[in-house]
């Protein structure tokens, strides 16, 4: 079983599927899906994120795709929305990543975009 992003003509993601194995027959998913909704389709991975496969296995398109995540034709990756203004996309793992690093000492924290700090939850 495979994923499907259906993309809109900004290249936004408007809706996921669950379709055909791309080894199922020798169909072209991606083209039949494209023709079957008049939208414009990529296959995604449920098991990549962070541009890191989660079983081990090879990454493909830097994320599983969602409603909301844009994908990049030149990188031929999917994007997640960014989360704040301040912060600054990552290539080599496509995530959007805060200014400061997360504290690591094992309390809850959350972004204050005012300050551009994590503030105790």
């Amino acid at each position: 079983m495979a994923h499907y992003a259906f993309l809109d003509e900004n290249n936004n993601v408007v809706e996921v599927i669950v379709g055909k194995d791309e080894t199922d027959n020798k169909e072209n998913w991606e083209e039949y899906y494209e023709n079957l909704k008049g939208l414009k389709c990529k296959r995604t991975s449920y098991n990549t994120k962070a541009n890191q496969h989660l079983l081990s296995g090879t990454a493909f398109r830097g994320n599983y795709a969602g409603i909301g995540y844009t994908y990049e034709t030149e990188n031929d990756v999917f994007i997640p929305p960014k989360p704040f203004e301040s912060w600054v996309l990552n290539t080599d793992f496509w995530i959007w990543q805060p200014p400061v690093s997360y504290p690591n000492d094992n309390k809850n924290y959350f972004w204050n975009e005012n300050n551009q700090s994590w503030d105790l939850e």
